[in-house]
């Protein structure tokens, strides 16, 4: 039969299972704001009957209750709900960090109108003009001479301030790092924790929650997803990579990057695998950096190139009032001193590369003639080399268009005197350098003997920068040396020039190999430079740069601001939804105490009339 002292029993486990719900939740208000925290309840069931009928048991009515247990204290929460937050919060904080740093870009192109870059090189313009209409004038060159150094200025201050964003960013960068490495050792920290306690027996509500939260802050730092498909192994994957596998993390580590201006690039350090990252606040900072800012300064300097290149391509040709001629208007820093563009690439002491940015032919060109020749360019592009073909009956015109229109990353265009000039662009990939001249053949014979560029056709005969005195192949054409790296924020009027403005050369040599006082013939040559086509890549003049560079910033930073409200809303219902799921109502909470509050009272008396009856049966039978 039961014992007399089963009632007690019953009594006992009741009070204890009231006073843990009590205190759960006592702990569930506590945490009310605590960030992360989900609310917990407890898990009660009756307890183990007398008499199962798998044993021997004794003629009663039926099993004899024992009252209740407390099986468990789980957490509320929704982990398909949690899984859909993680894998939408890198997004948020992607578009944040965007929409953050495009602001400032933005705040770079819209400068004052009497410091921008646009309204300095319509003064320049207008200082040609000028002086065209009064080629003695002195007043007129000093007005050129200082119009020029502002312009050289506000170039150098933009290009100095879209650096200064890429060295925050870098510097961003790096501090994110460091986070995404301290958070997967939490984590994996964490997971030993909670392993261990799990093989207790216990559920480790608050250490889980945690871990949850670290999960979470590391999705808005890197694109994330979680496995728990393996209870005893939590695992968090990024881009096809393991970051966090059980109590074991993995890190990334910083190199500084000789082909990205020093700044650091990113890689595993167990693999010493080169570390993507696509979304989250440090995959935007790796983006910003190596692809808008990028080019945002490719653009700046392939402009400041091209134009100071144009302009001073008119003024050495042309003679200043006190006859000298053959100076450059703008000058810049060449990347090599070495006169043939000779270069050590790999840093071993022997020079291994060709430097080139300019290549001019020494045959004048008529853009409308055919050439009645056949064969195939080859120039090197992003990836590789493109080749360009041309037949017999195409133009000089044609053909031009057809290199420029390609995926090359050399262009080409007919100078004043009608020679064939290649130029090289900005390089996509960031292994290539920029405004080198990687490659050049031809398997016919425009670029060798009609345009007089190459000494010879075929491959014997190509031009290619991987090797020293490179020039060698050329069929004394003109070359120019690259530039040093962004141009843009050493170009300056020249020194000459700046100590007398009567270098400044308005007009044509005449017969006698002087300047006519009236001939204002180069002055009109290079402010019509403001509308030609002397852009090469995708811009072609002057005008459609600003046009273009103004209408990307524009647009790429309303693309944030736009996508960064889509993906708030999206998170704010995802959050709310959890919040209604596992937060805190403290209403709720103080409902159940007084609940809990009651059935603990009714124990107690439960217990006090238990008492009452072995007090009865124990000092009173038998009186």
């Amino acid at each position: 039969m039961a014992s007399s002292f089963a009632g007690i029993e019953i009594g006992k486990r009741s009070l204890m299972a009231h006073s843990t719900q009590i205190e759960t939740a006592g702990h569930n208000i506590s945490n009310a704001g605590t960030e992360g925290y989900s609310r917990q309840r407890v898990q009660v069931s009756t307890f183990e009957p007398l008499y199962r009928p798998d044993l021997e048991r004794a003629q009663v009515a039926g099993q004899i209750g024992q009252g209740t247990t407390v099986e468990s204290i789980s957490r509320v929460r929704d982990e398909l709900l949690d899984t859909r937050i993680v894998a939408q919060m890198n997004e948020e904080s992607y578009w944040d960090t965007r929409s953050k740093y495009y602001s400032m870009i933005e705040q770079i192109y819209n400068e004052p109108d009497e410091i921008s870059v646009r309204s300095n090189m319509d003064k320049f313009w207008q200082g040609w003009q000028e002086l065209s209409l009064d080629p003695s004038s002195t007043a007129a060159r000093e007005a050129v001479v200082t119009r020029g150094q502002s312009l050289t200025n506000s170039i150098k201050q933009q290009s100095k301030s879209l650096t200064a964003i890429a060295v925050q960013i870098n510097g961003d960068i790096d501090a994110t790092v460091q986070q995404v490495n301290n958070l997967s050792r939490q984590i994996a920290a964490v997971n030993g924790e909670i392993v261990r306690s799990q093989a207790m027996g216990d559920n480790p509500n608050d250490l889980m929650d945690r871990r949850d939260l670290l999960v979470e802050k590391l999705a808005q730092l890197i694109n994330v997803t979680v496995d728990r498909s393996d209870p005893d192994e939590f695992m968090v994957h990024t881009d096809g990579q393991i970051i966090v596998q059980g109590s074991l993390p993995r890190q990334i580590e910083e190199v500084a990057d000789v082909n990205n201006h020093g700044y650091v690039s990113l890689r595993w350090q167990d693999t010493q695998i080169a570390a993507d990252f696509k979304g989250g606040t440090l995959g935007a900072l790796m983006e910003l950096r190596d692809k808008d800012i990028r080019s945002q300064m490719q653009s700046l300097n392939t402009m400041t190139l091209n134009f100071a290149d144009m302009v001073n391509d008119v003024h050495r040709n042309a003679v200043g009032k006190n006859n000298t001629t053959g100076l450059d208007f703008f000058t810049e820093h060449p990347f090599v001193e070495n006169t043939n563009g000779n270069y050590d690439r790999d840093g071993d002491g022997v020079e291994d590369a060709s430097y080139i940015f300019r290549i001019t032919g020494t045959n004048a060109l008529r853009p409308q003639e055919q050439v009645g020749l056949e064969g195939t360019m080859t120039f090197s592009s992003a990836n590789g080399n493109v080749t360009v073909a041309y037949h017999p009956s195409d133009t000089i015109e044609d053909i031009v268009n057809r290199i420029n229109d390609s995926d090359g990353e050399v262009k080409a265009y007919l100078d004043r005197n009608s020679n064939l000039v290649l130029k090289a662009t900005a390089a996509e990939s960031m292994s290539n350098p920029d405004f080198v001249i990687r490659h050049v053949e031809d398997s016919g014979m425009f670029l060798a003997g009609y345009a007089g560029i190459l000494r010879q056709s075929g491959a014997a005969g190509a031009y290619d920068f991987n090797r020293a005195d490179a020039v060698a192949s050329l069929a004394g054409a003109q070359f120019a040396v690259t530039p040093v790296m962004n141009p843009s924020e050493y170009v300056t009027v020249n020194v000459q020039i700046q100590r007398d403005v009567q270098n400044v050369a308005a007009s044509l040599v005449n017969s006698q190999g002087m300047a006519d006082p009236a001939d204002g013939r180069a002055a009109v040559e290079i402010s019509a430079i403001r509308n030609s086509k002397v852009m090469v890549g995708t811009q072609r003049t002057l005008d459609d740069y600003f046009a273009d560079t103004i209408t990307q910033v524009g647009l790429k930073g309303e693309q944030a601001e736009n996508q960064l409200a889509s993906q708030n809303a999206i998170m704010n219902d995802l959050r709310d939804l959890r919040d209604s799921i596992s937060g805190v109502n403290i209403d709720e909470e103080l409902a159940d105490i007084i609940k809990f509050q009651h059935g603990y009272d009714a124990a107690a008396k439960f217990i006090s009339v238990q008492s009452e009856m072995l007090d009865t049966l124990i000092n009173r039978l038998g009186v």
